[in-house]
Formats: C-alpha cells, sequence, structure tokens
C-alpha cells in the first residue's frame, strides 16, 4: 500500500510512534509519504520506500496566526493525488484528522477516494479536545473518520465518554521494536559503556520524556535525590522543554546537580536505555507509557504512577511498580528496596523484556494496523476489535 502519515515531528510520543510505523511499515514493503511541516526527528534518510513531504505555510500581514491545517490540507491532497495513495493515517486528533477530512472531501469532488484513519495518542483527547472551543470540531472529526484507533483501553473509554463518540475506536498499543530495543547481554561491553555515565558501584537511573509539566520532572529530581542518600547512584535526563530549566534548578539547590546528566534530545535512545537500571516516569498522566515501553524492553523496569493507560503496561510488582501521582517518597524508597534485592531486582528485569517481547512486540502489533488498513481501503472495517 501508499500510506500517508502525519503527526508532531517533534520529540513527543504520538511523533516517536506515528514515525517507528512508518519504519516498519516500509520495513515490509509498503511506500510511506510522511506530510508534517518538518521531517520527524526519528527520521534518518536510511530507510527505503520512505519520502519525506514538507507542508509550506505562508504567512500574511492578514494572518496573525499562520493556517498550518489548511495549509497541510492542501498538501495531503496533492500528495495523494501526485503518489497515489491507498489511505491517510493521521496521528492526533488536532488539528490532523481535520485536515484530513477537508482532503478528503477536496479529492472526492474529482471522484478521487482517499480514506483516513485517525489515531489517538492522549492529549488530543485529555487536554486540547475537551477545550470547549475545540471539543465540537474534534467529535466530528472523530466521527468522520473512515477508522478510528486508541493506543489503550483508557484512552478508548475516555474518548467515548467525554465525546460522546458512537463510531468504533479499535485499541492497537504503541509497539516497540524488540531487536533495535534490546538489553546488551555482553556485560563487560556493557560496563564499559556505561563508564562514561556512572562508576561500577552506582545504580543508573533514567527518565525520557519531552520535559512537559505532565511529566512532573521535577518530581524525577526529587525522587533521585532521596535515592543518592541511600546509595551511590548517578541520574539520566534524555529530552527537553519547557521544564528543563526547573529541573536543572532543583537538581542545584538539593546539591545533585553534578550527579545528572542533562543529555537533550537524542536520536538513539536504544543505545542509552540498555545502560541503566530503573528508568523514573511519575507522570501525572500517562495514556500508555512509551517510555516505560522502550525500557522495558531493554530489561529495564520502571518507578512509575498508576494513572491513565499504565496499568495496561506495567503489571505492578511484576514488571515494574506503580504509585500514586506525587507519591515521591514511596517511589524513592521502592527504587532503593528493588536495586538492594538482587534476585527480586533480577527477576523483575526479565519480566518486563518477556512483557514486550510477548504483548507489545513490533512484529505483534504492526500487522494489526496493516490488516487494519485494509479493512479501511476495502471499505470495510472490522465490527469486532482488532486488540
Amino acid at each position: 500500500m501508499r500510506i500517508g502519515i502525519t503527526c508532531y515531528p517533534t520529540y513527543g510520543g504520538s511523533g516517536v510512534v506515528a514515525t517507528e510505523l512508518g519504519i516498519e511499515l516500509a520495513a515490509l514493503g509498503h511506500e510511506i509519504h510522511f506530510i508534517s511541516y518538518s521531517q520527524p526527528f526519528r527520521l534518518t534518510g536510511r530507510d527505503d520506500g520512505i519520502f519525506y513531504h514538507e507542508v509550506p505555510v505562508s504567512s500574511y500581514p492578514l494572518f496573525e496566526f499562520p493556517p498550518y491545517d489548511l495549509a497541510l490540507a492542501s498538501r495531503m491532497t496533492e500528495v495523494a493525488e501526485f503518489c497515489g495513495l491507498d489511505l491517510l493515517h493521521v496521528h492526533y486528533a488536532i488539528p490532523h484528522s481535520v485536515s484530513a477530512l477537508l482532503a478528503r472531501q477536496m479529492l472526492a469532488t474529482r471522484g478521487r477516494r482517499l480514506p483516513f484513519v485517525t489515531t489517538l495518542h492522549g492529549t488530543d483527547i485529555t487536554l486540547v479536545g475537551l477545550d470547549r472551543s475545540y471539543l465540537p470540531i474534534t467529535r466530528y472529526s472523530i466521527q468522520e473518520s473512515d477508522g478510528v484507533t486508541s493506543i489503550s483501553t483508557y484512552l478508548k473509554d475516555k474518548t467515548v465518554a467525554d465525546f460522546d463518540v458512537t463510531r468504533p475506536i479499535e485499541v492497537v498499543p504503541n509497539f516497540v521494536n524488540c531487536d533495535v530495543y534490546t538489553p546488551i547481554t555482553d556485560e563487560a561491553a556493557r560496563a564499559d559503556a556505561r563508564l562514561r555515565l556512572a562508576a561500577p558501584d552506582e545504580a543508573l537511573l533514567i527518565h525520557l520524556s519531552n520535559f512537559r509539566p505532565v511529566k512532573r520532572v521535577a518530581d524525577v529530581v526529587r525522587i533521585f535525590a532521596s535515592v543518592t542518600k541511600e546509595m551511590p547512584a548517578r541520574l539520566v535526563m534524555i529530552g527537553d522543554g519547557p521544564d528543563r530549566s526547573a529541573a536543572e534548578w532543583l537538581a542545584h539547590d538539593l546539591g545533585i546537580h553534578s550527579r545528572i546528566h542533562f543529555l537533550g534530545k537524542q536520536d538513539r535512545v536504544s543505545e542509552l536505555l540498555p545502560l541503566a537500571d530503573l528508568m523514573l516516569m511519575p507522570s501525572e498522566l500517562e495514556s500508555f507509557g512509551l517510555a516505560a515501553l522502550e525500557a522495558m524492553a531493554c530489561k529495564v523496569p520502571a518507578i512509575a504512577t498508576r494513572v491513565g493507560g499504565v496499568p495496561e503496561l506495567i503489571d505492578d510488582d511484576v514488571t515494574g511498580l506503580l504509585y500514586a501521582v506525587g507519591d515521591v517518597e514511596n517511589m524513592a524508597a521502592g527504587a532503593i528496596a528493588l536495586l538492594k534485592d538482587r534476585g527480586r531486582f533480577e527477576a523483575m528485569c526479565a519480566a518486563a523484556r518477556k512483557t514486550a517481547q510477548t504483548r507489545f512486540c513490533a512484529s505483534l502489533v504492526v500487522p494489526k494496523y496493516v490488516e487494519f488498513y485494509k479493512s479501511i481501503v476495502s471499505g470495510n472495517p472490522p465490527a469486532n476489535p482488532v486488540d
């Protein structure tokens, strides 16, 4: 198939999933066309069958804000015609599904059918879509999509409840390439690689996010500060965003800044995650928890919050540890206890990897998208969920 994919190309879960999906689909022989305002950051140009189409946005004195949604709809229409797309897959409802709807309608006037699939990722429903000014158009674009998927049962149920959506929503979870995100089996090589981040006797904790307020990066620093009082440890902070400066200042104020590596955005997180012992994910809300899944695939369990779709991913006290939002004290105590109990820790590492392999591996999840696409293109969407 020839598939157009639109996502936010920045450092966030929806963009990561959309990009990785495109890479996996291209590896299966499909032709993938990314349509967005800049190239998704995880695209490296190394993949055959992947093409990128930039969306130019003109600025006129008349426009206080450039009309990106209209420019995107126009570019979707052009790419669909020039490249013979079979369907569009848009990630994040606002404004991508609205633009896809416009593109579908424009092409229909010329006798060209272009169905589109909308994947709901989280804040497009939990935050943006519930803004009263966006709620009607979000509901309409979801209802009018040819197919809708969500990344967790939690998000599906919330969408139905908050938006009164009556159309079917299929749950297709996030996924990870278990051949890319994998533990380092050579212990000597792992030990050597860890030396640039931590001494041999130090525990290594890691956090990966876009540093938005919902990620509670200050809690990450506070958890780590408590851990360092009990054992030698280092913290790696991967990503960037509005709360990075606050996290750095807090680390300075607590006297632990020298023990934290703020690495910023990283293209090859699959090489960093296997070096860690624990992932810290104390988010206010996660519709799934992709960062935790990527860590789990590398045999790194997560200390996380019992929110949203996280319990669908992490089995408490089996593949990770779950706590209430803001319960920094117990998160730190849990991390310390786990790191000090080698047998329990190694069992949890193994269980985390096994869960990633048996439930969330790309080889299991991506074919679900392919079958869903085929049903949409044929005009016969499944009557029952594909999850």
